[in-house]
C-alpha cells in the first residue's frame, strides 16, 4: 500500500511540474483568454485563418463544413471562406507543394489541425503576439517565443511593426541579454487590445479545431458525472440491504 502511495504521489508531482518544464528558461506564456463556447468569436477566428494561415499551412484533418458546427450556413462559407474554386465539402489544404515550401521558409510549414493540442493555447497566443523587426534574419521577423523562427509575422499589418529592446545584466557571473519590452516602429490597423482580441478568436478557433466535438463532450461529461453520483447512492444503499443479515 505504501508502494502504491508513493508511486501515485510521484506521478502527481510530474504532472504539476510539466508545465513548469515545458516552458523552462523561455519567454514567460501569458494566459489565452479563450473561449471555445463564443460562436462569434470563433467565426472570426475561422476568418482570420482563412485568410492568414491558410496560405502555407494546411488543416488536413477538417473540412469546410464542419464549421457549421460554429453558427455558419453554406452559403457564409462559400461567400467568405473560399476564395480558390474549393467545395464546402473540401479538406482544408494547401496548393503549396511541400518542395516548395521548404524551399521557401528552410523548412514545410506544419499541418495547423492539431496545433493548439501540440502547443497548447498560451503558447499559441504568446506566440503570435511576440513577433519583432530582426534584420539578420531571413524574413525579417523573430520571436521571443520562438527564437530564430522560420515563419514571417503574418500578423503584421494588424499588430503594425515593432522592434524588441534587450538590456545587457549580468546572472551567475555571465553577461546575457534579457528582454527589456518593445518599441512600436509603424502603427497597424488594429490597437492593442484589438490585435489582444484577434489573437485571442485566432487561438480560440485553432483550439476548436483540435477538437470541434469539445464542448459537446463536456456538456455530456456533466450528464455522465450526475448519472454516477444518484447510481453510486442507489448502489450502496442496495449493498447494505443486500448484506443487513449477514453478520
Amino acid at each position: 500500500m505504501k508502494k502504491l502511495l508513493s508511486i501515485l504521489a510521484l506521478a502527481g508531482a510530474c504532472f504539476a511540474a510539466a508545465p513548469a518544464m515545458a516552458n523552462e528558461g523561455g519567454y514567460p506564456l501569458e494566459p489565452a483568454p479563450v473561449q471555445t463556447s463564443d460562436l462569434s468569436s470563433l467565426q472570426r477566428g475561422a476568418k482570420l485563418f482563412v485568410n492568414y494561415c491558410l496560405n502555407c499551412h494546411g488543416a488536413s484533418m477538417m473540412r469546410y463544413n464542419r464549421l457549421k458546427d460554429i453558427g455558419l450556413t453554406d452559403d457564409q462559407i462559400r461567400e467568405n471562406l473560399l476564395f480558390s474554386g474549393e467545395k464546402v465539402g473540401d479538406m482544408m489544404t494547401i496548393a503549396m507543394p511541400p518542395k516548395d515550401a521548404k524551399a521557401f521558409f528552410g523548412a514545410t510549414p506544419p499541418d495547423l489541425s492539431v496545433i493548439a493540442r501540440a502547443r497548447g493555447d498560451d503558447w499559441l497566443y504568446t506566440y503570435l503576439r511576440t513577433f519583432y523587426r530582426d534584420d539578420n534574419r531571413a524574413t525579417g521577423w523573430n520571436n521571443l517565443v520562438f527564437p530564430s523562427v522560420g515563419m514571417p509575422h503574418v500578423l503584421w499589418e494588424l499588430q503594425g511593426q515593432r522592434a524588441a529592446k534587450f538590456v545587457e545584466v549580468e546572472e551567475h557571473g555571465e553577461k546575457v541579454h534579457k528582454f527589456a519590452g518593445f518599441e512600436q516602429i509603424t502603427p497597424g490597423k488594429m490597437s492593442t487590445l484589438e490585435y489582444d482580441q484577434a489573437t485571442s478568436d485566432l487561438v480560440g478557433f485553432l483550439d476548436w479545431m483540435a477538437e470541434p466535438a469539445q464542448n459537446q463532450r463536456k456538456r455530456l461529461g456533466v450528464w455522465v458525472l450526475m448519472f454516477l453520483g444518484v447510481f453510486t447512492v442507489f448502489a450502496w444503499r442496495l449493498n447494505a440491504s443486500y448484506w443487513k443479515d449477514i453478520k
